[in-house]
């Protein structure tokens, strides 16, 4: 297997390749720009590629897809396609109708990973499954608490495969980590590279995690960029890591984290950054009883 197609395995059989490459953008951002982001994320060699209908790109996204299977690129099953669904349509008559919405957009048959934004109910994600619509369903921004909730839910019938949450090294999640390997769950690391695009979300206060001097002089010791050396750390703890640019160069230098390694001890140097940084803090939902950033992790 070559090394853009290192994977992880789920716990229900299925690999996700460990880099994935994130479409969000903010809302100034024209949406073609998803389409040529996402055929040249492909072309340099990326297989999991990260959407949402909340993101409201995902026809671009199918296009993209669609337009490097046509010209031969790739086949359907190389690409590990996610979608997301939004905390409006968490009803459980809604659930698979967002999925069928999505695909119809994507123009695909299935998708590979279906997620939930925040917690709620599982059990219509079930249904998605056994209709064939995703092949996987994971959750997003949950906390121990309620993974545990969901693990311990009786006629569970497939657990989560995956936990998407925000994680770089200002936020290690190192505690969630381990509870989810502990569980055989994936934690998928979005906002990877910190966060300072979408003033909607991000508080502009919170330091920016690029311009860290600990990953400036680590970058200069490998001769990597400060991404590539905070996209590798998440790769070593084991951490599918989602990797966001609509930048032609950095889309193809972020493929460079398969090249090189880091030593135990400067792992042990970007473990010690730790601050509990939450750039996507949700603030606005901070009252909701599922609320999931109050816990410790």
């Amino acid at each position: 297997m070559n090394s853009k197609q290192q994977t992880v395995r789920l716990s229900d059989g299925h690999f996700i390749p460990i880099l994935g490459f994130g479409t969000y953008a903010p809302q100034e951002v024209p949406k073609r720009k998803a389409t040529e982001a996402t055929k040249i994320a492909i072309e340099a060699g990326f297989r999991h590629i990260d959407s949402a209908a909340i993101y409201q790109n995902e026809e671009e996204v199918g296009l993209a897809i669609r337009s490097k299977i046509a010209d031969g690129t790739v086949k359907r099953e190389d690409i590990f396609y996610t979608t997301k669904l939004w905390v409006t349509f968490h009803r459980p008559e809604l659930v698979q109708v967002c999925l069928e919405q999505s695909l119809k957009k994507l123009q695909l048959e299935y998708v590979d990973l279906y997620l939930i934004h925040f917690p709620t109910s599982l059990m219509a994600m079930e249904k998605c499954k056994d209709a064939g619509l995703t092949k996987s369903i994971g959750v997003s921004n949950f906390n121990r608490r309620q993974l545990e909730k969901i693990l311990n839910k009786p006629g569970l019938k497939y657990k989560p495969v995956c936990n998407q949450v925000e994680c770089h090294p200002y936020l290690n999640q190192g505690k969630l980590l381990d509870f989810c390997k502990s569980k055989d769950i994936v934690l998928v690391a979005y906002s990877a590279l910190g966060s300072h695009r979408e003033k909607k979300w991000v508080d502009q206060t919170s330091p920016i995690l690029l311009n860290d001097p600990v990953l400036g002089s680590m970058a200069k010791k490998y001769k990597r960029t400060p991404a590539l050396i905070a996209l590798r750390y998440q790769l070593q703890r084991g951490v599918v890591v989602l990797a966001k640019s609509f930048t032609e160069q950095r889309i193809k230098e972020n493929m460079q984290v398969f090249e090189f390694q880091l030593t135990p001890e400067d792992m042990n140097v970007l473990d010690g950054l730790n601050k509990n940084i939450r750039y996507i803090a949700a603030s606005d939902v901070k009252g909701h009883p599922d609320f999931p950033f109050g816990d410790e992790y």
